[in-house]
C-alpha cells in the first residue's frame, strides 16, 4: 500500500469515527458502541504509524539515491563514504559512534545479527521515533574560538512617540532596554563496544553504527529541545523560563483539567501576533492528536483536517501539526500538552559537530572495537511572543 493510499485510508477511518460519534452527540454511547469506537481509533493509530514508517523509509531511500553510484564509471569515487567505512573497520579516520557492548556469542547483545550460514544486510528493529525540531529551527554557524555565543536582544520597547508643537522640547526615552541571549554548547557523548568479528563479518556494520548513533543523539537532542531545563542541556519549548518561553505565554483558557477544547485552541492560536502566524505550526504528542481528531467547533464540525496528499501534514485550524513522541503526554490539571508557534525562533548553536573516535587497541584483549562519539550543542527559544503553550485547566 502506498503512502497516498494509506493517507486516504486514514481519512476514511477519520470520517468513520466522526460519523459514529455524530450518532451520539446527544446520547451516551453503550458498551458495544464504545468498543466499536475504540476499534476505529486503534485502526487510526495503526495506519498513522505505518505512514510514519513508510515516510522514514522513503527518506532513507532518497538519501541513498543522492549518493554517487560507485558502479557508474562516470561517477567519481565516493571518497568520504569509503573513508568512513574504512574508519569503522580499522579506526584510521574520524567520523561517528553509539552506545552498548554487542557480541556475537551473546544473543541478548546482537548475537543474532550473525547467521550461521550467511550474513544478511538488514537489521530487524522497531521503528525509531521521528525527530523534526532541528530541521525547522534556525541552526547558527558552528561556534569556533569562544566559550559561548552571545546575541543582543531587546528586553523592553521604547516608549510611545507623542504629539507636540513645533517648539516643544522632546522627552528623552528611558524605557528602551537591551539584554543578551547566551548560548553555551553542552557536551554529549555516546559509546559502543562492538565485537571485532561482528564488524568484519556483518555487511552493514557501518550503517548499523551510523543509524544507531544518529538516532540516540537525535533522541537526546529532541528530548532537550522539547523539555530540557537549560542546565547542562538546551532549554526546551515546554519549559517555562524567563530565558526562553515564560509562563506569560501559557494559554489554559477554554480547556478543562483533562481535555483540550476548541475554545482553548483558538485562544492559543490567536494569542500569537499576526506577524508570526504565517510560519506557525502545532506540536502535540500522539495522545493529544487522537483527542484533537475528535474535536468539533461550535457548529458541530470537526476541526481536524487529515492530509490525503503525499508529503503534506495534517492541519489543525489551518496550521500544520507535528506529532512528536517527545512532547508532553500527561493529560492532567495544569500540564502542558501542546505548543503553537514559529520554530524559526528556536535557535540551535553547535560547537562540535558529531565526531567519532575509534579505539582498536583498548579492548583488543576481548576482541572488541570501541567507538566513542561526541558533540557539543545548545539551543533555546529566543522570542517568547512567537510562541503559545497549550495548557490544561486547573
Amino acid at each position: 500500500m502506498t503512502i497516498l493510499e494509506m493517507k486516504q485510508k486514514k481519512a476514511e477511518v477519520t470520517a468513520s469515527i466522526r460519523a459514529h460519534m455524530d450518532k451520539f452527540s446527544e446520547t451516551e454511547m453503550g458498551a458495544e458502541d464504545q468498543s466499536a469506537l475504540s476499534k476505529m481509533e486503534a485502526d487510526f493509530d495503526r495506519i498513522e504509524n505505518q505512514i510514519i514508517a513508510e515516510e522514514r523509509q522513503l527518506s532513507r531511500e532518497r538519501a541513498l539515491g543522492e549518493t554517487q553510484n560507485p558502479a557508474d564509471p562516470a561517477a567519481a569515487p565516493n571518497a568520504r563514504l569509503d573513508a568512513f567505512r574504512n574508519h569503522l573497520m580499522t579506526g584510521t579516520a574520524q567520523t561517528l559512534s553509539a552506545y552498548n557492548a554487542l557480541s556475537m556469542d551473546n544473543p541478548t547483545q546482537a548475537g543474532y545479527l550473525i547467521a550461521p550460514e550467511q550474513f544478511v544486510s538488514e537489521l530487524i528493529k522497531g521503528i525509531d521515533d521521528m525527530t523534526f525540531i532541528r530541521k525547522k529551527a534556525k541552526v547558527l554557524p558552528a561556534l569556533k574560538g569562544a566559550h559561548s555565543l552571545g546575541y543582543p536582544t531587546r528586553t523592553a520597547r521604547m516608549g510611545a512617540a507623542v504629539w507636540g508643537t513645533e517648539l516643544a522640547d522632546p522627552s528623552p526615552d528611558t524605557t528602551l532596554a537591551f539584554g543578551k541571549k547566551e548560548f553555551k554548547p553542552n557536551p554529549a557523548t555516546a559509546e559502543i563496544l562492538l565485537s571485532d568479528t561482528l564488524v568484519r563479518n556483518y555487511p552493514g556494520a557501518d550503517s548499523l553504527i551510523r543509524d544507531e548513533l544518529a538516532y540516540v543523539f537525535a533522541s537526546l537532542e529532541e528530548t532537550a529541545h522539547m523539555t530540557g531545563d537549560g542546565v547542562g542541556k538546551p532549554l526546551g519549548l515546554f519549559t517555562a523560563s524567563a530565558d526562553g518561553i515564560p509562563v506569560a505565554r501559557d494559554v489554559a483558557t477554554g480547556n478543562t483539567a483533562t481535555e483540550i477544547k476548541f475554545d482553548g485552541l483558538m485562544e492559543a492560536k490567536y494569542s500569537v501576533k499576526a506577524q508570526y502566524q504565517p510560519g506557525c505550526e502545532w506540536i502535540f504528542h500522539r495522545t493529544g492528536v487522537k483527542q484533537l481528531a475528535k474535536l468539533k467547533n461550535s457548529d458541530g464540525q470537526y476541526i481536524w483536517q487529515p492530509s490525503v496528499v503525499l508529503g503534506t501534514p495534517d492541519l489543525l485550524l489551518g496550521k500544520p501539526v507535528n506529532s512528536s513522541e517527545f512532547a508532553p503526554s500527561t493529560f492532567a490539571a495544569n500540564q502542558y500538552v501542546g505548543l503553537f508557534g514559529d520554530l524559526k525562533y528556536f535557535w540551535i548553536v553547535d560547537s562540535l559537530a558529531l565526531r567519532i573516535q575509534v579505539l582498536t587497541e583498548l579492548y583488543a584483549r576481548t576482541n572488541q572495537i570501541d567507538y566513542i562519539a561526541r558533540m557539543e550543542t545548545d539551543a533555546q527559544p529566543v522570542l517568547a511572543e512567537a510562541f503559545a503553550r497549550v495548557k490544561l485547566g486547573a
